[in-house]
């Protein structure tokens, strides 16, 4: 059964994702910037609200993914404080200058995240080498890489993540994601054969995921 998950800035979408039959919730902030770590009260307040799983999104700030120490210890902890909410998982990425994967740090906060399993998130579509990257991410513990094939949307990138899926061998999972719709979907599919999908539903320039876009997913994805 293929499965999507729903980006969600805010609670509303959150639970708008779940009504419409979303699988999981990966909850950011800040849309702006392709999404941040959220404040407590509204992860409290999506876990109060959702059955289905809810990802968190562990990013301090916008802009690159190379971190400064205080950075990284920040985001170590919030992870800590996290995972004490009933949570099911945590969505990060660290390069390294040159943007290559930088194991070390991924590595150690994928530990302090354990048992929860962690996705990649699209830090993955600025490597240098995505075929190095993806072996680096699996070496890292990451149970899930979510990407556009290195190109700024999905469609461009079906190539690209047709080979990442190939050649991962069901030692990750390769989500598509990035420009992804109703629209597409069922093309997408067809070129790469995932089993997860990921899009925020978001159609008209709000912050806030369309319910109908949502479906449409849905019933595209499993026909």
């Amino acid at each position: 059964m293929k499965k999507f998950e729903i980006a969600c800035f805010n609670l509303e979408s959150a639970i708008l994702a779940q009504k419409a039959g979303a699988d999981r919730v990966e909850l950011c902030a800040t849309i702006s910037v392709g999404g941040t770590t959220p404040i407590i009260e509204m992860i409290q307040k999506a876990r109060e609200h959702l059955t289905i799983d809810l990802y968190i999104m562990i990013r301090p700030r916008g802009g690159n993914f190379c971190y400064s120490d205080s950075e990284f210890n920040q985001m170590k902890s919030e992870i800590e404080t996290i995972k004490k909410l009933g949570v099911n998982g945590f969505v990060f990425g660290i390069l390294n200058e040159g943007n290559t994967i930088n194991i070390e740090q991924n590595k150690t906060l994928v530990v302090e995240a354990y048992p929860y399993p962690c996705t990649f998130h699209r830090a993955f579509d600025a490597v240098s080498n995505y075929e190095q990257a993806l072996e680096a991410v699996i070496s890292s513990g990451f149970s899930t890489i979510l990407t556009s094939g290195t190109f700024p949307n999905v469609m461009e990138g079906k190539e690209v993540l047709k080979k990442l899926v190939i050649q991962a061998k069901n030692r990750i999972e390769i989500m598509p994601g990035g420009g992804l719709r109703s629209t597409n979907i069922s093309e997408l599919n067809k070129i790469i054969g995932a089993n997860w999908y990921h899009s925020s539903a978001i159609t008209d320039g709000s912050e806030i995921a369309n319910p109908e876009e949502i479906i449409q997913l849905k019933e595209k994805l499993q026909s």
